[in-house]
């Protein structure tokens, strides 16, 4: 059935403003009989009489005055969102979900440079471990490392993801250096608790072939920046994302550490979005600024 109330609404309005049914008509382009059956519909459908009318005079009832500030209220905020959508500068809120560590580690330092390039974009950061369902959730965009899952949404690759195994100076002055992958089956390895359980599986290239470690240890979590934390303070052996690895590396806080039988990972860092939002401008703001910033990942460069 055909929805003619935000037309009834535009009719009613453009009567009081002209301040009579032949000028609204002359305003709207349609004829007088059609805008006088509109408000005869308006009326009949509320219940109410909106106008008082005469051959002379036109004026509001008091449910008319009532009527016709939602009236505007609703067609001004139609019109904003409509001019939001056309407009090609990005404005509005936008809602993003990063993982908790690359979310601190590499995100957050590159908000300020994109706040400050679309100064009306409001960005709303959560960080968390979990991956968010966009629409229950109440997304716009997450960030996603690893191998993507979810076939039914859109994706920009930021970067390549590689781990490498890592140990801090001072676990290896107390339990020494494992030389093979089947050496770390003696020591303590920093560990993934569910849903990321499968990250314990450690791969490497052994006699030219891919093999995987179970690695166990004292301490197992959900989060990335915990497991990190307690690896730079010895705790345990951890294979780590190289954004954080390969700075830590280079300020002495860690050794990397088989690099001869390191495996390299397929995986990726992705943006994912919904897509039917692919062409609202702050969207696609926010996806051309990381993609562009992760073009060199900064912790490559030396």
């Amino acid at each position: 059935m055909k929805d003619e109330r935000l037309l009834e609404m535009r009719v009613f309005k453009t009567v009081v403003e002209t301040g009579g049914f032949t000028a609204a008509a002359n305003v709207l382009n349609v004829s007088q009989p059609f805008v006088s059956q509109s408000i005869s519909n308006l009326e009949r459908r509320l219940g109410v009489q909106l106008l008082h009318r005469s051959t002379r005079t036109m004026r509001l009832t008091n449910e008319g005055e009532r009527f016709l500030r939602s009236c505007s209220e609703i067609l001004e905020s139609l019109e904003e969102a409509e001019a939001q959508v056309r407009s090609s500068e990005p404005t509005g809120n936008l809602r993003v979900s990063a993982p908790h560590a690359f979310g601190m580690d590499q995100l957050v330092p590159q908000l300020p440079g994109f706040l400050a390039a679309y100064p009306k974009v409001c960005v709303h950061f959560s960080l968390s471990d979990s991956n968010v369902n966009l629409i229950e959730d109440n997304f716009d965009i997450a960030v996603r490392m690893g191998r993507l899952q979810d076939s039914s949404l859109r994706s920009r690759k930021l970067c390549d993801l590689q781990r490498i195994v890592v140990a801090s100076p001072a676990y290896l002055a107390a339990h020494g250096q494992p030389v093979t992958p089947q050496g770390l089956t003696k020591h303590a390895c920093l560990t993934w608790e569910s849903p990321r359980e499968h990250l314990n599986q450690w791969p490497f290239i052994i006699n030219g072939k891919l093999e995987r470690v179970a690695v166990r240890g004292g301490f197992r979590s959900t989060d990335g920046t915990t497991l990190f934390q307690l690896c730079v303070a010895g705790v345990g052996i951890m294979r780590l994302a190289e954004h954080l690895a390969l700075p830590a590396i280079r300020r002495g806080e860690l050794v990397r550490l088989l690099s001869e039988y390191e495996a390299k990972d397929d995986t990726a860092i992705h943006i994912v979005y919904l897509p039917e939002r692919q062409v609202v401008p702050r969207i696609r703001a926010f996806i051309d600024y990381f993609v562009e910033a992760f073009r060199t990942p900064p912790w490559q460069a030396v």
